[in-house]
């Protein structure tokens, strides 16, 4: 009974050894195997459409960048505070990660540039594999204040040509939204200046219209008492002096009153004679003209050149090679496994059959 219970476990068990020599009886057949899937994986390296990738870095702007934004915000003489970098540098980051800049790009520049094959696809699957080709990566720990532009496609110059443009168009956004952003709050500030001085005028005209007045009631009663000049005090002194009220007007004699009426009826603009009017003036006419170039803003600042590619990504081809090979080595070595196993079990079918008759 224990020659049986041997025999049986020699029957059903593999003994390691045997099987290193079932296995380098197949030698060929495994290495054939791994030869044969490494030759496909060769084929899909050489034969693959290469894939390149330009990439860009942004980094905020310099404080002469934005100098334009900020011509005549700040001081004393302005109540408009100026812009900052971060302030400027948030608006072109949100534009550049703005999902409209995105589809304007898409409908512009990627859609054409499809053979037409390939733009009877369904749009939304065009749009998937765009947003794979084109990457936007925000700020890390270790570049806080860096965003990179990455594109990439089977062309090397246009994939450096779109990351560029990408970039501009984000930029030209930015700065249009910024230079909008100063023109309004200019033309408000141009309305409320106006509006200062308008009032001032007007204050200037009713209170030259009520000195006419005064002047006019004190002319009567220096015509009525027949004074004709100042009085002269006990030392020649002539006397011109006049309460706050203006009630002793007539005391300075009807022809200098006459004078005076006529002085203020023939004058052409009280201009002149208002406060700070021409201050006034001067900074309304800087806002209602104030022009910003926007060849002079800069939102952005590259880190770094954008150089053409010289070599693509992807296909690896000798990773994928590298993979190929060991993978037909693992698919051979399974295969003569099972061929061992089976051819085994075949032999001792057969032994079995021998021994019942």
């Amino acid at each position: 009974m224990q020659d049986n219970r041997v025999e049986g476990r020699s029957a059903d068990e593999i003994d390691l050894i045997e099987l290193v020599h079932g296995l380098w009886a197949q030698r060929w057949l495994i290495i054939g195997v791994a030869l044969l899937v490494t030759a496909g994986a060769a084929t899909y390296a050489f034969v693959s459409k290469p894939v390149y990738e330009a990439k860009l870095f942004i980094v905020p702007p310099t404080q002469n960048g934005i100098a334009e934004l900020n011509y005549g915000r700040g001081g004393k003489s302005s109540d408009l505070d100026p812009y900052s970098i971060q302030y400027v540098y948030d608006v072109f980051a949100r534009n550049l990660q703005g999902e409209s800049l995105r589809q304007t790009f898409f409908n512009d520049i990627y859609l054409p540039s499809l053979d037409e094959s390939q733009r009877r696809g369904a749009l939304d699957r065009l749009y998937v594999r765009f947003s794979r080709e084109l990457v936007i990566k925000g700020p890390s720990k270790d570049t806080p204040d860096r965003f990179s532009v990455t594109v990439q496609g089977g062309d090397p110059v246009r994939a450096t040509e779109w990351v560029k443009a990408y970039v501009k168009r984000a930029s030209e956004a930015a700065e249009s939204e910024l230079i909008k952003n100063v023109t309004t709050e200019a033309s408000v500030k141009a309305r409320n200046l106006e509006q200062r001085i308008v009032s001032l005028r007007e204050t200037a005209q009713r209170l030259r219209e009520d000195r006419i007045q005064q002047l006019r009631e004190a002319l009567k009663i220096a015509e009525a008492i027949g004074l004709t000049t100042p009085r002269t005090n006990s030392s020649g002194v002539v006397d011109i002096t006049v309460e706050a009220d203006n009630r002793m007007d007539y005391q300075r004699g009807s022809k200098a009153l006459a004078a005076e009426i006529n002085a203020l009826e023939s004058r052409a603009s009280d201009d002149a004679f208002i406060s700070n009017l021409r201050s006034l003036q001067m900074r309304y006419n800087f806002y209602r003209m104030l022009n910003i170039d926007p060849e002079r803003i800069s939102v952005y600042r590259q880190d770094g050149s954008v150089e053409v590619p010289g070599s693509p990504i992807k296909p690896k081809k000798i990773l994928i090679i590298g993979l190929g090979f060991f993978a037909g080595l693992v698919l051979g070595v399974f295969i003569a496994l099972v061929c061992f196993v089976l051819s085994r079990n075949q032999g001792a079918w057969r032994v079995g059959e021998v021994g019942r008759g």
